[in-house]
């Protein structure tokens, strides 16, 4: 599968198959890929939690929070991703320029781990609403959680959807 194809295949899963395991050494190539994402100045200020069975259950449950993310629990796995401090040479950058880089590095891990998942046959979900103390309490994490990304395989009826996106003409500019 190219980049395109996996681009064109990725789509938010909210309909997992609870009874269908993930193989180790799909998640260990999904994770050596979040690994390989660039990052400013290498500093790769995140980490990974993986969660599966019960503390799989009691993290999905963490993001259920008013209703939201009720498939979440059908996920095997569940992947809480931390913020963890900047690197020296990021953190002076980050602050002479008052630019983010840790959610901008974040987003591109993440980007990498679910593109990795899709080529590996895998569904994943980005849950963005959770209860940070709560999932810190869960993972003995002593940093913010910024994002928990459900990871599994999608149940055969979960059929891909049309996708909607803004026409590139509203995306792009090209200045010569």
């Amino acid at each position: 599968m190219n980049f395109t194809e996996i681009a064109n295949t990725r789509q938010s899963c909210r309909a997992y198959d609870s009874g269908r395991e993930v193989e180790q050494e799909k998640l260990n190539a999904i994770l050596e890929s979040a690994r390989l994402a660039p990052s400013a100045c290498n500093g790769q200020p995140y980490h990974f939690t993986v969660c599966k069975n019960e503390t799989a259950k009691a993290v999905a449950k963490a993001c259920m929070g008013m209703g939201m993310n009720k498939f979440a629990s059908d996920a095997p796995v569940l992947i809480v991703v931390s913020e963890m401090p900047y690197n020296k040479t990021a953190s002076i950058g980050a602050k002479l320029k008052g630019n983010d880089y840790r959610s901008i590095d974040i987003g591109i891990t993440t980007a990498y781990l679910t593109a990795e998942a899709t080529a590996q046959g895998l569904s994943t979900c980005i849950l963005g609403w959770l209860d940070d103390k709560e999932l810190r309490r869960i993972c003995n994490l002593e940093h913010p959680v910024r994002l928990v990304i459900t990871l599994g395989y999608a149940k055969e009826d979960d059929k891909l959807r049309t996708k909607k996106r803004k026409d590139i003409s509203e995306l792009v500019d090209v200045l010569e």
